[in-house]
């Protein structure tokens, strides 16, 4: 499905009634989910039902097993200790060591619990009585994964030096393969009883083999992640492999990034060892992170088909993917953190989040008999069971929608598909604070068709909806999307500036807006549609063409709406009272006028922007701003007492100049028909209206000669005047 969240108005910046919808898994996401899954072709569907069966003293866990007769175990950390879920329910501490964890569990056929501990790793065989002993140690610092094979022997994933063990049902170990990786991080037994492992940090999917030369392995797989954290077995004998992290590292990750309880829970004093003490991890040169919170890369997940062909059938750049499993119907379960999510692999193209835990990781599955699938967490270590029927009811509560203003709420609807017995209905509540608080309105009357009604919920600036689906012992119903329409109010334009431009210019010619084709321009598929605010009017404004006598003005106005603008211009005088019409209905931000019809003197120019052609006339918003006074000056100045004379072979002109309304500014004068010639008064400075000019010509020669002079003001405005000598 297309994934659209779009603020929708015909025209885009008309302030009518908008949509606000919500429909794809990237929208979803940003809300919150209880008993609801999130498909991620953007449907919501009721989720597994979810139960915490079991909350024991540890802040992380790393390993789930069953015995046969229904009889639960959990291992983690930070005291090493496997913990007890009876068949009858009843829950206890079976087993606990002065190491900082329990990494793997195995469950031999007498139902014998097989502990492997670390760091200094031994595995401890536990009788179902309670009474262990150690069972093999194979001299390395890490045991990461178990496994038994058909007839007993229970092998080893070790670090740091990569090797594999395998030990006899009577405790004899040996090396059985040497991968040559520094850690053996998981170990699956396939379906023709071969022995496949995943490593660090080369993240190689191998299978390991066994002939009369020994044991032989075979790289079925190489990611370009850094470490292989999980493997598990497919109904049709597929081998499904999760890689993590990032294989370039300049500096060792912690080997955990674990929180370790604030006190010892056992009321015992805990071992002051450096290992045993997760808040501050020391740093090991090739341990690989087990809980990567400081990991980067995200994770990816392959499927390697009994044929040996590798595909990529997940992957993400945040969640790490800590355990593997499968759902009641084979689908492949993928365990993640550090946001505590479950994701269900339905197709190459198609997962589902399952749910989302209040803890930080996802660390363990184990799918029981009943068709259950039981959930081990860290941050903290707790004990789920999911499923294995759908929850009866679960909610979903939207990502908020800024309106960006106060807004009036219309009607609400949605698009689902229901079965028999299954209902949704969807709600909505509004408020003025960003995030919803007590201080919003309450959840208003919940709508119950997918036509729509009015949402009910008070004008605001923010909307979210809460959406419940429930079923009658059917099948789940499914929600694509939710649209709310809405209607924000109007609000007044800006303008933010104003000035006159420089006299004897125009404008281009306006050209008429006309009606724009509607057409539609779809954003990137994922992407939103971005509401706009219009502003009419660049500081820089259109090329002006030089015309004596015009006037004009120019402006900037913004419309937080995004509406269209038209604008009013008036003129008066400093001593005049009543504003006059310049122009009406002007669609550009400038506008320029004959001044010569005006008399000179000092005026202002009104603008009044309205947003009329984006609103109905109950609700046109307009606004004004006056200018800085400026000067019409249509009248040349005056020149006086123009005279001159012979004086040392040259001639001396002397003149006054005088403008009523302006300042001069500039003088000219031309000898016997010659060039202009720049004229500076007697001050040098041209800034007053009246200056006197006192100037010699270059020599020349006895008799009659003529000199010209012209002034011009500030509005070019232009007086000549001539003298004859003889």
């Amino acid at each position: 499905m297309l994934a659209i969240a779009a603020l929708v108005a015909a025209p885009v910046h008309s302030e009518t009634t908008r949509r606000w919808e919500q429909s794809g898994y990237q929208e979803f996401l940003k809300g919150k989910a209880k008993d609801i899954s999130i498909r991620s072709d953007g449907t919501l569907i009721l989720a597994p039902r979810l139960e915490e069966r079991f909350a024991p003293p540890a802040s992380f866990l790393w390993a789930l097993a069953e015995d046969s007769q229904g009889n639960l175990f959990a291992a983690g950390g930070p005291r090493a200790s496997v913990f007890r879920i009876g068949a009858d329910g009843r829950k206890s501490t079976f087993f606990e060591r002065d190491n900082i964890e329990v990494h793997a569990l195995a469950i031999d056929a007498n139902d014998s619990v097989y502990a492997a501990t670390s760091p200094a790793g031994k595995i401890f065989k536990i009788d179902p009585s309670g009474r262990y002993e150690v069972f093999f140690d194979p001299g390395t610092e890490y045991i990461w994964d178990l496994a038994f094979d058909s007839v007993g022997n229970l092998f080893v994933a070790t670090g740091d030096e990569g090797k594999i063990f395998r030990v006899t049902p009577s405790g004899k170990g040996e090396v059985y393969f040497e991968t040559g990786e520094t850690h053996v991080r998981a170990l699956l037994v396939d379906s023709n009883g071969s022995l496949v492992a995943g490593t660090d940090p080369s993240a190689l999917i191998l299978r390991v083999s066994e002939d009369e030369d020994g044991a032989s392995g075979f790289v079925m797989y190489q990611s370009s992640k850094k470490e292989i954290t999980a493997l598990t077995l497919g109904a049709d004998s597929s081998i499904y492999g999760a890689a993590v992290g990032n294989r370039q590292t300049t500096a060792a990750p912690p080997r955990r990034s674990v929180v370790a309880p604030q006190a010892p829970q056992t009321g015992q004093q805990r071992p002051q060892t450096q290992s045993a003490q997760p808040r501050a991890p020391r740093l090991q040169t090739g341990t690989p992170s087990a809980l990567p919170t400081r990991l980067t890369g995200g994770s990816e997940v392959y499927r390697i088909l009994p044929d040996g062909e590798p595909r990529k059938v997940w992957s993400s750049g945040t969640d790490t993917v800590y355990a593997l499993g499968s759902d009641p119907n084979g689908k492949l379960l993928l365990a993640t953190g550090n946001q505590g999510r479950l994701f269900r692999v339905e197709s190459e193209t198609l997962n589902t989040l399952v749910a989302t835990m209040p803890s930080e990781q996802i660390t363990a599955l184990l799918h029981r008999p009943s068709g259950a699938v039981l959930l081990a967490t860290s941050n903290a270590g707790k004990i789920y069971e999911l499923g294995p029927e759908l929850a009866e009811r679960g909610e979903f509560e939207s990502d908020v929608l800024d309106a960006k203003r106060f807004a009036r709420w219309g009607r609400l609807e949605w698009d689902n598909q229901l079965q028999q017995g299954a209902e949704i209905t969807v709600a909505t509540r509004s408020g003025n604070l960003a995030t919803p608080s007590k201080n919003w309105s309450s959840w208003g009357e919940a709508v119950g068709s997918a036509e729509g009604d009015q949402s009910g919920s008070p004008p605001a600036r923010f909307l979210q909806w809460r959406a419940v689906l429930s079923r009658q012992g059917g099948e789940s119903p499914l929600l694509d999307a939710v649209r709310a329409y809405y209607l924000p109010k109007n609000v007044r334009p800006v303008i933010t500036h104003l000035e006159a431009t420089p006299p004897n210019y125009r404008f281009p010619p306006s050209k008429p807006r006309t009606a724009q084709a509607r057409n539609l321009v779809l954003p990137p598929l994922g992407r939103t549609v971005a509401q706009r605010s219009r502003s009419s009017g660049p500081s820089s404004g259109p090329p002006m063409t030089a015309e004596q006598g015009r006037m004009g003005a120019r402006w900037v106005a913004k419309d937080e709406n995004g509406d269209d603008l038209v604008y009013q211009v008036e003129i008066r005088g400093e001593d005049e009272q009543n504003w006059k019409i310049l122009q009406d209905g002007v669609q550009e931000s400038h506008h320029d006028w004959d001044g010569t019809s005006f008399a000179d003197g000092v005026y202002r120019v009104r603008v009044t922007a309205s947003d009329s052609p984006s609103n109905t006339a109950p609700e046109a918003l307009s606004v004004s701003k006056v200018s800085e006074p400026f000067t019409i000056d249509n009248s040349a100045p005056a020149i006086r007492d123009l005279q001159a004379e012979h004086e040392g072979g040259s001639l001396r002109v002397q003149f006054a100049a005088a403008d009523a309304a302006s300042l001069l500014g500039r003088a000219e004068y031309s000898l016997d028909g010659g060039e202009w010639e720049p004229l500076l008064p007697a001050t040098r400075l041209f800034d007053a209206r009246e200056l006197s000019f006192d100037f010699a010509t270059p020599p020349v020669e006895t008799g009659e000669h003529t000199v010209a002079v012209r002034v011009y003001d500030r509005f070019d405005n232009v007086a000549t005047g001539k003298v004859v000598v003889r």
